[in-house]
Parts: structure tokens; sequence; C-alpha cells
């Protein structure tokens, strides 16, 4: 099939001419670019990539995907896809990146394509901030789509429920204004399901908070000191207040993002803390029993910048191979530690260089003020499992992670396997990019979800689930 005659189609005759933006197949110059993702493990290699730089972009590419009945694949500036990346057609949001702050009303107006860190720094000189993930390179859309739990989660809830309105062009090539007065039934599933099955976001909306001073960081011990740490960790995490974020993690230090030369490459404990409008006598006192374990190898915790939120975890800047996982726990007794060190190899040797857990809690267990199809509220904790994996080859099937090729897949799953007795049944989709969380959806929240991507999406042109 000639895939650029399929955009030369459709029952709007929006052909190649309508769209401003590029469009590339795999010989044209810029392709391999278009199509790079965060994770390189997953294999791509559509016949044809659009780079939309507006909506009506978006809606030529839909149309002339859809009189052929071609799946797409939809790709942001952040870390993951948001559809099925073995689709014959990529459609890249990332030009449409535009952040517009009303610090009167407290919104944000952000294109599909933003990251982040574009939003904090636009928000910022208001004194306000806005619901970030744990990396500023994260894209808005896809994060926010799938939940979303931030830095500031414990304290204002999943970055999905406080979403406000968005515009989603179907799979008819049709542009709508979705939000609880016009699509009530749509608005709910977006929020939390919305990043595949429905169409694509071109642009959302969202509240901002107000931010005063951030407090926070990451201490780090030596990898000698896990049992210790992890263990008091999780006595010391549930009597923090919801103004406080906690997490803790075996980790790789990798050779990026700010660490110190002596740290790389490294197996170490590190403890991440964040609160907004947290003095630093008061966070102090509630770290005191953390750092009276022991003298720590670094330890940053701290007055920030509203703006210096990669500090808390410093994640990788860097593009790498990797295969994750993960589980949603409703709890976390000493056994589950117990069974999770047993399982959990980060030395040198292991394709394993990360295994976290994050306390829940707070407004995340709370519902939305208008109802949101987000999972997992009733979980804990939330534990992530990554690995190195290798770059597959060229030919191999597009949308494979190779695990197989350095143990990598049964490292995770052997982690996550060991805190099963704990689990609710699968991630959260914010840590672990397998896809969806069915398992924590109610058999008829899965049911409401089927039936409304069978009526918005009826051939499956964005059906497919995210791997990355």
């Amino acid at each position: 099939m000639n895939l650029l005659g399929a955009f030369h189609r459709g029952h709007r005759r929006r052909g190649l001419a309508a769209i401003t933006g590029p469009v590339l197949r795999p010989a044209d110059a810029g392709y391999t670019a278009e199509i790079a993702g965060f994770n390189p493990a997953v294999a791509r290699r559509p016949g044809i990539v659009v780079g939309a730089r507006s909506e009506d972009d978006v809606v030529a590419a839909v149309v002339g995907a859809g009189a052929d009945g071609l799946p797409v694949g939809i790709k942001g500036a952040g870390h993951g896809f948001c559809a099925d990346p073995a689709a014959p057609v990529l459609l890249s949001t990332r030009r449409l990146d535009a952040v517009v702050v009303d610090p009167r009303a407290r919104t944000a107006r952000v294109g599909a394509g933003a990251t982040w860190g574009q939003v904090l720094a636009a928000a910022a000189p208001h004194g306000l901030t806005a619901l970030v993930p744990s990396s500023t390179r994260v894209g808005v859309a896809g994060y926010t789509l799938g939940g979303g739990v931030g830095l500031l989660a414990r304290r204002y809830g999943f970055a999905a429920d406080h979403l406000q309105r968005l515009r989603l062009v179907t799979a008819d090539g049709r542009a709508h204004e979705i939000d609880g007065d016009r699509a009530p039934e749509l608005f709910w599933a977006l929020r939390g399901a919305g990043r595949n099955g429905f169409g694509v976001v071109t642009e959302l909306e969202f509240a901002l908070f107000p931010l005063v001073r951030l407090y926070g960081g990451g201490i780090v011990w030596p990898a000698a000191a896990a049992a210790d740490v992890l263990h008091a960790w999780r006595e010391w995490a549930p009597t923090l207040p919801d103004e406080l974020g906690t997490s803790v993690a075996l980790l790789r230090v990798p050779r990026d993002a700010g660490w110190p030369a002596p740290l790389h490459d490294q197996t170490v404990v590190h403890l991440r803390f964040a609160g907004a409008d947290v003095e630093a006598t008061t966070g102090d006192a509630l770290l005191s029993p953390m750092r009276a374990l022991g003298t720590p190898l670094l330890d940053e915790v701290g007055e920030l910048s509203p703006t210096a939120t990669d500090a808390v975890h410093r994640e990788p800047t860097a593009p790498a191979p990797v295969h994750d996982g993960g589980a949603a726990l409703r709890d976390l007794p000493t056994t589950a530690v117990d069974a999770l060190l047993a399982a959990a190899d980060v030395d040198v040797a292991s394709p394993l260089t990360l295994v976290e857990l994050r306390a829940l809690g707070g407004a995340l267990s709370r519902a939305a003020a208008v109802p949101a199809a987000v999972a997992g509220r009733s979980a804990a904790y939330a534990l992530h499992v990554r690995g190195r994996a290798a770059v597959p080859a060229p030919a191999d099937r597009p949308g494979a992670v190779p695990g197989a090729t350095t143990g990598v897949a049964d490292a995770v799953a052997a982690v996550v396997d060991a805190v099963g007795p704990w689990s609710l049944g699968g991630p959260l989709p914010t840590f672990a990019g397998a896809g969806e969380p069915v398992e924590l959806w109610s058999p008829r929240d899965q049911a409401r979800l089927h039936l409304l991507r069978q009526a918005v999406d009826p051939g499956g042109m964005f059906a497919a689930p995210s791997p990355a």
C-alpha cells in the first residue's frame, strides 16, 4: 500500500498540501530524529511521520490515515508514546508546545507537545507551580492523561483530577472541545485513561497552585544500608503530613543529571523528599529520623528554587534503552520489604538500575471534585522497577522490547512478583510503561471505557496500548 496515497483522499479531501509541518518517509532527512524517543529499546519505523504544527495538521493527518484505515501512533516531546509505536503512521505533536498562563485564574493552557519544564518556567514568575512529575522533561499530555503522580501529589492529588478542559481530534477527523459540561462522559474517561483509544489531544487546560518556597532534595547512603533505610522509611513515611512527599530507591547512579562523579555507577540507597511551602526548620525536623540512620554519602535536602524540582529525584536526562514495570501496593509490611530486598539486585552485574517505592495516600486517596477515570486511588505505595535493555535491530518487530537479550524482563518481573501478595494487581501508568492499569479499574469502569472507545474510535485507529 502506498501510504502517501492515504493523505490525498478522505472525506474532507485534505491532502499533503494541507499539512504545514514536515511529512517524512524513512529515506527523508530528519526522519530518524523525528521518530527518536527517550527509550530506544522500543523499535519503531512508521511508513510516514507527520510533524504537526497546528490542530489543523492533526486533523488532516487523521483524515488521511483514516481514508485507508491506517492505525495512528502519537508521539509528544516527552518520554513515552501515547499509542501504538508499530502503527504505520506516526503523528508527532512536539511542535504544539505553546504555554499560556493565566495568573488571575491560576490556570495554564498548554499544547500537547509541551514539557513540564516549559510549564514551570511560565508559571514561576507568577508565584505558581504545576503538579509536575519527577522529571520536567516529561511531556504534559501523556503524563496527565494517564493520571499523573508528581512531587506534590500527596497534597493536591493526581494531575488528571485538575484538568479543566481539553481539545481532542477523534478518528473521524473532527476537533472537539471537551469539559465537564459539554462532554461529561468523555471528560471522565480522558482524565486517567486518555492516553489510548480516544484520539489525539492537542491542548489541555489545568489548574496551577501557589508556591512560595520548595523544600526538598535527596539523601544517599551506600547499598550496604539498604535494609536499615528501607525498613526505617516504611515506618517513617506514613507519619508525614500530606504536604510532604517521599520515595526511596535502590539506584545505580547514572552518569548524568548532575550526580557527583565519585557516585557514578555505584549502587546506592536514595531517599527523596519534597514539600510545598514547608519551612526549612519544619522540614529538617520531619526528616530527622531518617538523617539519624548514619552518615550519608550525600545530603542535598534543603530549600530549592520553585523551578528546581529535578533536583529531588535526579532522573536520567539522556535517552537510554530500558524495560520497566511496577505494582500498586495496598500496604507495605515488614515482610514485603524483606521480599523486595531479596529480589532486588541492583549491583553492577545486574540489568536492574532502579527499584523505587513511592508513598501515596493523602490527596491521592480522595475522589476528584469532578469524577475521573484515574486508577489506583486505594494504593498506599507505588513500586517502579527499571533495568537496562538492548536496542533492537532495525529489522526487529516494531514495538518489541528485547528484554530476553539482557535478562532485564525476567529481573524486573522477579521484583514485581516478590511483592505480589501486597499488590493490587497492576502498576500505576505514571511509573511503568507497560500499558494501561487494567487490573486497577473496576469491571464497571473497564466496561464503561470500552463502550466509550468503541463510540469515538470504532475502527481502532488509536486503540493499541502504549509500551513505552
